[in-house]
């Protein structure tokens, strides 16, 4: 019962009582009616409020960032005695508290409501209650719902014709880089070593611990063609500088996967995310749902996630990384990497530009160009499609 509502039982037992003490038999009836409400009224809610099956539909199709998202919610309750009225409370993840009124039509009750330009991201609803009342508030219930469910918002990617990392001596187009063979070797095993076998294939660990001659029994193992690695670092986040990050990221990766090549996302956020991708099916839509749950906070450096043995980098036969962070560590790893004829290229995101302060020298931007590693650089108000593109290739590199 509502305050409203004891209120109203106080004010009835009041009047009954002076008309008792005082014999004013026309107060019996307002006052029997007073009292009679607010008691009905609980009795009804009590009887609604019974479970409830609610559905959430967010529109149709997919969703992307910027975009109006009308969410539709249908409750169907299971009591016999239909709800007087019933609200939609819930919590949405960076979103907060909504209320949501729901008007009955037929055996559901049915609302709408309306999330305006909403940001990339996953929100998850993490509580949800349904409020029944009265018409005159005079009783309320809560009934506690499973919360469940997620609104997932893609990233706004962006179509490429071709990739900055394909124009100039360094370019691999789609027809040569297919014709590479994706796989290579992992250690498997050890074993002993046979008499003739290459010295090259000891394993010398093994051999020190054992005494004798070990030698590494390899396997051939499938490699992925493409390693699109995005950088989740809090500390170089400035305004919407990450979000510029995962569209980068995505728009190079939807390139790959549009040719038909095999690729790999890798997310170094918390926990670190490996999503492996070989169409625009299925495994693709996984891809856009790592890109939009990416958030910045990564409990290691990128640079260990490229050094981890057998790690989605490792296994690249290509690499391209996306960061706002170029350390000097970081920097000499990409050019050990093309020192060894492996293809690798670096997307900077100027995030100095997204606080609106000059650009700074960037000595580890100007190492990796002069060693001829394709660099794209991407500012606060940037063309993603120009600053991808290979047409701007080389204007990035020297601009």
């Amino acid at each position: 019962m509502t305050r409203r509502g004891r209120l109203t039982l106080a004010v009835g037992l009041l009047a009954y009582g002076v008309a008792w003490l005082f014999g004013a038999n026309v107060l019996y009836p307002a006052a029997t009616g007073l009292v009679l409400a607010p008691l009905a009224a609980r009795a009804w809610v009590r009887l609604a409020s019974g479970p409830i099956a609610l559905q959430r539909r967010a529109g149709r199709g997919a969703h992307v960032e910027g975009d109006d998202v009308w969410v539709t919610i249908q409750a169907h309750p299971s009591s016999r005695v239909p709800p007087p009225s019933l609200e939609i409370r819930e919590h949405v993840a960076r979103i907060g508290a909504r209320r949501t009124p729901l008007r009955r039509d037929g055996r559901f009750y049915r609302g709408t409501y309306v999330l305006e330009r909403v940001p990339r991201g996953r929100y998850a609803v993490d509580e949800t209650t349904a409020a029944i009342e009265d018409p005159f508030g005079l009783a309320r219930s809560e009934v506690e719902l499973h919360a469940g469910g997620a609104l997932v918002v893609y990233p706004r990617l962006v179509a490429l014709a071709d990739l900055f990392s394909e124009s100039g001596a360094h370019a691999q187009d789609g027809r040569r880089l297919l014709l590479r063979r994706p796989s290579g070797f992992d250690l498997h095993s050890v074993r002993e070593y046979v008499e003739g076998e290459s010295l090259r294939k000891v394993h010398w660990a093994s051999t020190a611990r054992r005494g004798r001659l070990m030698v590494k029994e390899l396997e051939d193992s499938p490699r992925d063609e493409i390693a699109v690695v995005l950088d989740a670092d809090e500390s170089s986040v400035v305004g919407e500088s990450f979000d510029v990050a995962v569209r980068a990221a995505g728009s190079i990766l939807h390139t790959h996967a549009a040719r038909g090549r095999r690729a790999v996302l890798a997310v170094n956020g918390s926990p670190p995310t490996s999503v492996p991708v070989a169409s625009l099916e299925g495994d693709w839509l996984a891809a856009l749902e790592a890109l939009a749950a990416a958030e910045p906070g990564a409990p290691v450096p990128v640079v260990e996630l490229l050094a981890r043995e057998g790690g989605p980098a490792a296994r690249s036969l290509e690499l391209v990384v996306v960061t706002a962070r170029l350390t000097p560590a970081l920097a000499r790893k990409l050019g050990q990497r093309a020192q060894a004829s492996h293809g690798v290229s670096l997307v900077w995101i100027d995030s100095a530009s997204f606080a609106g302060r000059p650009t700074a020298v960037e000595p580890e931007l100007l190492r990796l160009q002069t060693a001829g590693i394709p660099v794209a650089v991407v500012r606060r108000g940037d063309d993603l499609r120009a600053a991808l593109g290979g047409t701007s290739a080389a204007r990035r590199a020297h601009g």
